[in-house]
């Protein structure tokens, strides 16, 4: 009896949610944001909680929502889905901790290049915090879907905002040095637009909104220059519990927000 009162209670559930979930469809239809960041914080935490001996598991955990979060984007019509799963802090790790998490990404991104996923991927990043056999091995994962045509997928990986404008500034400045501009004339022209054409996002839209999870309401310098207008959607969940609802509620969300863009 215990048993076929869980399963109708679990039924039950799907059918509640299912209607929510269409209601939620219908409130955010027809303003849909284009490119959504987001944070996926709360692995370890999550590990804990569910009394898990090792953090990894957390991670591994995670890691199995990454493709789900990418097929609800791509129903929502996103275009572009920027994720950060590691940040230059988490780079600075004790080895034995640094070493399993850098395991799981190199696995997630290689699953993302499979063929028959419909989405290109950009890594961004500054790969030369990485050790060399992830770098290779993400980057040439990234190379395998360059020619797919759908949805551009950012994968934030030794990822910091601060490092990142830093290296735009870097690679303006070589790039009118080899030009023969001086820094004068530099001066005169330069503007957020010289800095932007340099972003790791260079060429994609700013995030119209950013979602973060674990409870944590503060960016840690995610997508720092890109997101000045950007709408920001918090939820208490952990990531590896995030589930299609939190996701459409956070459209919802955003779609009856009044977007005044600094102003």
């Amino acid at each position: 009896m215990t048993s076929l009162w869980r399963r109708f209670r679990k039924k039950a559930s799907r059918l509640v949610y299912g209607l929510y979930d269409k209601r939620l469809i219908q409130q955010a239809a027809g303003r849909h944001p284009r490119h959504v960041g987001v944070v996926l914080d709360g692995n370890r935490r999550w590990a804990r909680e569910a009394g898990f001996t090792d953090v990894v598991d957390g991670y591994l955990a995670g890691a199995r929502r990454i493709a789900e979060l990418l097929s609800w984007c791509r129903e929502a019509h996103v275009e572009v889905a920027t994720l950060w799963l590691l940040s230059t802090d988490n780079v600075t790790r004790p080895q034995e901790e640094l070493q399993p998490l850098l395991k799981v990404i190199e696995g997630v991104v290689d699953e993302l290049a499979e063929d028959g996923n419909p989405w290109r991927m950009r890594i961004i990043g500054a790969l030369d915090v990485l050790p060399d056999e992830t770098a290779t091995r993400i980057a040439a994962a990234a190379r395998r879907t360059e020619g797919r045509t759908g949805m551009e997928v950012n994968i934030a990986v030794g990822y910091g905002g601060r490092r990142e404008i830093a290296d735009a500034v870097r690679k303006l400045l070589q790039q009118h040095a080899e030009e023969g501009t001086t820094i004068e004339e530099l001066v005169e022209v330069l503007d957020v637009d010289h800095i932007a054409e340099h972003l790791y996002t260079s060429g994609q839209p700013d995030p119209d909104l950013v979602i973060r999870t674990s409870g944590e309401q503060r960016l840690s310098g995610f997508l720092l220059w890109q997101s000045a207008h950007s709408e920001f959607w918090f939820t208490e969940a952990y990531w590896p519990d995030f589930r299609r609802t939190d996701f459409l509620r956070a459209l919802r969300d955003y779609a009856i927000r009044h977007r005044r863009f600094g102003s």
